[in-house]
């Protein structure tokens, strides 16, 4: 499952691995939301609701693609966060992992608060 994720000033593609919340994110496709940030994070809610699985990980690479399950939303560090020790991804509680952005995760950067993000199948 390939996604895109598109901003104002950029976008991104990200390979899904086959999980029940990568599935239900599919389903769910396209989305719109408006961006949320929290440090090097890039976060917005979906019309998803799924459960935290079990491999469900708070301390995360760069370009991860992780759903939040306590807020219903995707979450897309791209550095720390204001709760990471040192340069760590560290999310706001435990997430289920999606899977990863292509290419280098910095292109986050260009997301601004309160930027329309649309997600869609790519």
């Amino acid at each position: 499952m390939r996604i895109r994720i598109l901003w104002p000033a950029g976008q991104a593609t990200a390979a899904l691995d086959p999980t029940p919340t990568s599935e239900a994110l599919w389903d769910a496709l396209p989305i719109s939301s408006s961006a949320s940030l929290w440090g090097e994070e890039v976060y917005f809610g979906t019309p998803v609701s799924v459960p935290r699985e079990g491999g469900a990980r708070q301390v995360v690479e760069p370009g991860t693609v992780a759903f939040w399950t306590d807020g219903d939303s995707l979450a897309l560090p791209y550095g720390p966060t204001p709760i990471s020790r040192g340069d760590e991804c560290r999310l706001a509680s435990p997430c289920n992992v999606l899977g990863a952005l292509d290419g280098d995760a910095q292109v986050l950067r260009t997301v601004r608060a309160g930027d329309p993000i649309r997600v869609e199948r790519a």
